[in-house]
């Protein structure tokens, strides 16, 4: 069966990485991008994460991995060098009702982890249900070159226009036609091309005289 995409929200949540190598580590790291309180069980960890623990940006219990450890987690990946530890992570998470995600073992996770491409809170996923990430890898090596910075300054002013829109009048279908122009003009262009003043005549011929760059994400924030 394919699977359910979803976003999920993991700020300030408590999530469990079991496994302190190289794997782990991975693991770790995405799950901090995205602000998550990170406890990491393992006997012992890799440089990487050994100075994260140092610098406080993960809890990490050096010992073996025991059931107890899952208790209050929303999150939970198992990324042990060890198979039957991999298997009692999954088997207990399961149990809980946990989300939980076993390293390159599709058949012991109810949720998957795509390939991704970002850019600022941009996240372009691919993912192939499990059977080939060595092909999501090489889409999002593909695709990359396309998706550079200027989408995670396009994506910044409208997240701002939209804020600024709803505050103004709660009409989404009626806005909907503005941002279609945005998406689809020369406003994307502009900013690839660093050109501050063509972005911002787009954005007064849109959403009204006066809105500006600036106006939307405040000063130093444009490109160049």
């Amino acid at each position: 069966m394919p699977y359910y995409p979803v976003m999920l929200d993991v700020c300030g949540r408590p999530c469990l990485v079991v496994g302190g190598g190289a794997v782990g580590a991975r693991k770790v790291e995405g799950l901090l991008f995205c602000g998550a309180a990170v406890t990491v069980v393992s006997p012992d960890l890799c440089p990487e994460l050994a100075a994260r623990a140092e610098a406080g940006e993960i809890t990490a219990i050096l010992r073996p991995f025991d059931e107890a450890d899952l208790s209050g987690m929303f999150l939970v990946i198992s990324a042990a060098d060890d198979p039957e530890v991999n298997r009692r992570v999954w088997a207990a998470a399961e149990a809980g009702g946990q989300l939980v995600n076993v390293a390159d073992q599709p058949d012991k996770c109810n949720f998957i982890l795509p390939s991704v491409i970002r850019q600022g809170d941009l996240a372009v996923c691919f993912s192939t249900s499990g059977k080939s990430p060595a092909l999501a890898k090489k889409l999002r090596k593909d695709l990359s070159a396309h998706f550079g910075p200027e989408y995670a300054v396009l994506l910044d002013i409208l997240g701002a226009a939209r804020k600024k829109l709803l505050a103004v009048s709660h009409a989404p279908e009626k806005h909907k036609p503005l941002f279609e122009r945005l998406v689809e003009g020369p406003l994307l262009d502009a900013i690839r091309k660093r050109d501050r003043a063509a972005a911002d005549r787009v954005l007064a011929s849109v959403l009204g005289p006066g809105t500006t760059v600036e106006d939307l994400l405040g000063p130093g924030r444009f490109p160049g």
